[in-house]
Order: structure tokens, then sequence, then C-alpha cells
């Protein structure tokens, strides 16, 4: 294993899209192609399953220099009110161009650190979302806290809304590397909003742990995880540090890439963390994921219904998901659009009655198939391409590029189709990566990814 690390630890994308943001289309996307795109994606799909919202709350009081996400560095919470009036223009901007009432099936409010906002703003917020929709027969309503500032108030007001899942960024309990990335909660804190959660009636709660941090040991991700064991959450995403300096900037440059566990070393953390996750009663999901069999995430993977996309790992698919809030980015199916990443730029757009779109990419017949291979791997751990709208002119090319990894064991490769063992998990974005067309033809000569193992 250690050789095959060495030999495949190359940087790739994490795929929550393909193509993946840097190879779309340098020509971008209309506004006018985008609108058309949404519409068709709605008509479609709209009374069958629903749409999902994803909204940006990019603020944080504090900056952690682990972290790869739009922010924005304020402890002026009177930011709060005028941002939430932008993202309700836009909200109504897509209302205008939908010719039905939406069904909404999935919201996730992510960020940024969604509970920077108050109880009442986020209450206020989602009311008047609610109040211009439906709420689809099954439903899943979630958000992201943080352990130091979510509060009772914050609990309550949401599940009283309709949210039951939650997930809480924890990443190391070990002072030494909290310290580091500028990230400090101490475990009651953690305790606390879970338990809270669980008394108020959320069904799912979620902790985010990182693997890969600077000054992180195998000590330190062996005594987190016997405190996540005390608390138990219910999913639990364990994810590789992505060192991106050259996109992020300064933020992750507040420590030495020599504090970094390298290789097989940051392999080893996932390795026992997976070991000590299963021995608890966790079941790995995907790529970075874990569930315990009662979630509705490992049920999703049983029933072969999850789901990947801007938003991650989710245990429902919709056609159509609408990204609302600075930076958010929208999946129409038919192609991809994303806000501007400047919170004054955004509000400004809004506020001249236009969708705040920069940037974007319109799929091609070809990127559909693909993107449908690389779904199916990143969520099934297989494809096929016995059905003929699967098959694609570069698919000989493709399983030639594979036939290295075949070699190794980490692909087993049929006449119809492929499978990922389950040894081989660690390596399912080198598998995705012999799909990625885009990235084959116009790769570049600058590194533009995290390490893929």
């Amino acid at each position: 294993m250690k050789s095959l690390i060495q030999k495949y630890n190359i940087p790739g994308p994490r795929y929550t899209s393909y193509p993946t943001v840097p190879y779309w289309n340098e020509e971008g996307i209309t506004k006018g192609d985008w609108i058309e795109s949404v519409k068709q994606s709605f008509d479609e799909s709209n009374s069958e399953e629903g749409i999902s919202l994803y909204i940006h709350l990019p603020f944080c009081e504090n900056l952690c220099t682990f972290c790869g996400c739009h922010k924005r560095i304020t402890k002026q919470h009177s930011v709060e009110t005028p941002y939430l009036e932008s993202v309700l223009k836009e909200w109504n901007l897509y209302l205008n161009i939908l010719e039905d009432t939406p069904k909404i099936k999935e919201i996730h409010l992510g960020g940024g650190t969604p509970t920077f906002f108050s109880p009442e703003n986020l209450k206020k917020l989602l009311n008047e979302i609610l109040n211009k929709a439906i709420l689809f027969d099954e439903y899943e309503l979630s958000f992201e806290g943080h352990p130091n500032n979510t509060t009772k108030e914050h609990l309550q007001t949401l599940y009283d809304i309709g949210f039951r899942r939650n997930s809480f960024g924890v990443q190391d309990y070990d002072p030494t590397v909290q310290k580091v990335i500028n990230r400090l909660q101490p475990f009651e804190n953690v305790k606390r909003v879970t338990e809270l959660s669980r008394e108020i009636g959320y069904t799912s709660v979620s902790h985010d742990l990182v693997f890969g941090l600077p000054k992180q040991t195998l000590d330190n991700v062996k005594d987190t995880i016997e405190k996540t064991r005390q608390l138990k959450p219910d999913r639990i995403a364990y994810y590789s540090y992505a060192h991106v300096p050259w996109i992020k900037g300064v933020g992750q440059r507040g420590f030495d890439e020599s504090d970094l566990p390298k290789d097989e070393e940051k392999r080893e953390l996932y390795e026992v963390g997976k070991q000590l996750f299963s021995e608890i009663g966790y079941h790995e999901i995907g790529m970075d994921h874990f569930a315990l069999p009662h979630d509705s995430m490992y049920k999703a993977m049983q029933n072969k219904t999850l789901h990947r996309n801007f938003m991650g790992y989710t245990s429902g698919k919709t056609k159509l998901m609408i990204g609302l809030g600075m930076s958010s980015i929208s999946d129409s199916w038919y192609a991809f659009a994303q806000n501007n990443k400047s919170v004054d730029e955004y509000q400004d757009i809004v506020e001249q009655g236009e969708i705040p779109i920069f940037r974007g990419h319109l799929l091609t017949y070809k990127d559909l198939i693909i993107r449908k291979h690389i779904l199916n791997i990143m969520c099934h751990m297989e494809t096929s391409w016995q059905d003929q709208n699967l098959q694609f002119e570069e698919l000989g090319e493709t399983l030639d590029r594979l036939s290295e990894m075949q070699n190794d064991g980490l692909v087993e490769i049929t006449e119809n189709g492929l499978t990922v063992p389950e040894h081989a998990r660690p390596f399912v974005r080198n598998v995705c990566m012999a799909f990625d067309l885009r990235l084959i033809e116009k790769k570049s000569s600058t590194r533009i990814f995290s390490m893929t193992v």
C-alpha cells in the first residue's frame, strides 16, 4: 500500500461536479442560457422530486487557517440584515422565472458560519423563503454550526422550522493542533451542542473531522476519535486536509509545510481512523464519510440513491439545486453557474435586479455521460456502460488509462463496467480522473488541486 500511495498521490479533483470548476468552458455561460437551463430542469423535475437550495452564509468572527471556504471575517453583526435581504431578493429573482410554486426537498445552510447569524435573522430568512414554496413530502433541512457559538435558541428555532440534521466542525481536539489552525474549541462545547440537539429532537448530528492537519499525530487522531465515540454522532465526515495556499492565500500559510503529515504518515491517519470508526459501528459511505446504520445516508448507500453535488454527499437527488448567496454554485443538471465571490459585488448586482452569476458551464452531451460515470464511481464505487447511452467515443482510451490501476489491483474491469474494490477506496479520485476528459485534454501546467491520497 505504501508504494501505491507514493505512486498515485497526485493532485486531483474531489469531484463534487463534472466538469470540475477549473475546466468549465472559458467562454462561460450567458445569463439567458443559465435561466433557460433552470426553467428546463424545473419543468422536468419539480413535481416529481422537488428542488434543493444551498444558502451560503459567509461570515466568520475568526479566520481558521486550515479553511478553504469562501468567507468574510468580521465581528460586526450589523452585516447580517443587509446580507440576508440580498439573499431574499436573489430568491425572488429565481421565483420570477419559475412557472410554478417550487417544491423544496432540501435546504442546506453552509458557510462561513451560519450560526454567526442570530436565531431571529435565520428564522426570518427561512420563513420568507418557505412562504413562497412548498416543502416536498420527504424533505431534509440541515445546517452547519460552530460549536462555540451555536446556542440552544439556534437549535430550537431551526428545529421548529423543520430542520432535523446539523453538522459541527470539530477538526481535532488536540490543543496544539487547534492553536496552529486557529480553531480553539473545547470538547465540552461540542458535547453541549450535540446533547442539546438530541434533547430537542434532531435525528442526525454530524461531526466534521480532518486528518493531515499541521502538528497532527496518530495519538491526536486516536484521542479525537475516542472523544467522538463518547458522543456517537450519527454521521462523521473525515476529510483529508486540502493544502492549497496558492488558491486560498494567506489563510493557509499560517504554519510551515514541514508541520504537515506527509504521504504514508498522512494515509495512516486515515486508515487508523477508518478502523476505529468501524469498530464502534460506523460504515464508510462514498469517500471521506461514515454513518451509523440508522442514518439516512447509510440507507441511501444501501438503496443506491446516494448523490453527490456541491453540497457534498446527500441522501437524495434533485435535478435542480439553486445556490443563493455570495460564491454559491447552482446546478441545473444541464449547466452550472457560480455567484460572484465578493460580498459587496454580490449585493450590488442583486440590488440591480440581476441574478449575480459571474461564471458557469453549459454541459455538452458527452459531459452528461461522463458526469454519470463519475457520480456512479464516487457514490457507489462502480459504473457500467452496458447501456449504449452511457458509452462514449473515448471509452477505450479511458480503459487504457485504467490498465495500470487494474494491474495494481485498484480497479476491477469487466466487458460492461468496473468496480473499485473496498481496499482501493482511497484511490477513487484517481479512478475518476481516468474518465475526466476535460482534465486530460487541458491538463494545467500549474498545480490547482489538493493531493488525491
